[in-house]
């Protein structure tokens, strides 16, 4: 199942609009890191490898919604870090959902009791809530005894107060398919998340965290596995039939990593949300000069095992809508 109908509407005006228009790249979610500082010290995250002076800097919120109105994304990500940290990040998602973006703010849930009161529903609002497994899975996995427990109960106080919830599960080496079936059950049937995102874990090269990270002949297996006796259908899974036909090895893509561009205190990362090339000063800067060409599976070694959300599910998106088989599939999941 994929995005609400007037969300669906929103992104289907936008890609229209690009096509009109004739552009091969543009910016279809921007992923906003308004800092680098969080609460806690994920395995398979390396954000707060940041140095001090780093973390200690929170990006103003003019800068913010400059970067989100200078590449023009219907889509924005809050991420960081920990954003529920920034002390105007309420003010953050009030301007952009002014100007008509659809926002997602990515948390850990640890801080969401505290600072809820602070934000309204919205229709265009979702929190991304983290949660990479059941009770010891995800505790293991940030690195926080009672964090499963405290992110549940996050979300059911966020539920009661009207929020839409959504939640963000990266999958490494050492899940299961039955861990991976167990995770989306509960939150699907038991928690009633709106809709679930799904990742392979990347090898991100700063993540405290080695030694688990997904191969592409191991996503493939694993999503298969997943994704047999049709429990796909069954689950509010926040990607496009193609993506998914993807994780499972059914189908390849190329990725388009440009389309899902990563902006943060340090400008915009080069090529993508998971590698660090450098940094662009624009958003044109990143896509004039970026080699895209130098990317990929078979280009780049770092690229060879990744099959991540960031760089595959626009390809997904780009593929649905220039066929109607795929338009006429996803709106019917929709």
């Amino acid at each position: 199942m994929s995005m609400p109908i007037h969300q669906n509407a929103v992104l289907a005006t936008f890609l229209m609009k690009q096509k009109l228009l004739r552009r091969k790249k543009f910016a279809l979610l921007l992923e906003l890191e308004p800092l680098f500082a969080c609460n806690l010290k994920c395995a398979g995250c390396g954000k707060i490898a940041q140095p001090a002076h780093l973390l200690k800097q929170r990006m103003p919120v003019e800068q913010a919604i400059a970067a989100v109105e200078e590449c023009g994304a219907p889509m924005v990500s809050i991420a960081g870090g920990e954003p529920l940290m920034h002390p105007q990040i309420e003010v953050m998602v009030n301007e952009l959902l002014a100007r008509g973006k659809i926002v997602f703010l990515c948390t850990n849930a640890l801080l969401l009791p505290k600072h809820l009161h602070r934000f309204t529903p919205h229709k265009n609002f979702s929190w991304m809530v983290h949660i990479d497994g059941l009770r010891k899975r995800h505790d293991e996995s940030v690195n926080h005894v009672g964090g499963f427990d405290a992110a549940v109960e996050a979300v059911k106080l966020a539920q009661s107060k009207g929020f839409r919830v959504m939640t963000n599960s990266t999958i490494f080496s050492n899940d299961t398919p039955e861990d991976v079936i167990a995770l989306l059950n509960f939150l699907n049937n038991d928690l009633k998340i709106d809709n679930m995102q799904i990742s392979p874990g990347y090898a991100y090269e700063k993540a405290p965290d080695q030694d688990h990270w997904l191969g592409v002949d191991q996503t493939r297996k694993l999503f298969s596995e997943v994704f047999a006796d049709g429990r796909r259908k069954k689950w509010r899974l926040n990607h496009s039939p193609v993506f998914l036909d993807f994780l499972a090895g059914e189908i390849d893509l190329d990725c388009t990593a440009w389309a899902i561009p990563s902006y943060s205190l340090l400008g915009w990362q080069k090529p993508c949300y998971l590698m660090d090339d450098g940094y662009a000063e624009s958003y044109q800067e990143l896509l004039e000069e970026t080699d895209w060409d130098a990317y990929g599976r078979g280009k780049d070694s770092r690229c060879d095992n990744c099959m991540a959300h960031c760089g595959y599910e626009p390809s997904a998106v780009l593929a649905t809508l220039g066929s109607l088989r795929e338009t006429i599939r996803a709106a019917a999941t929709a």
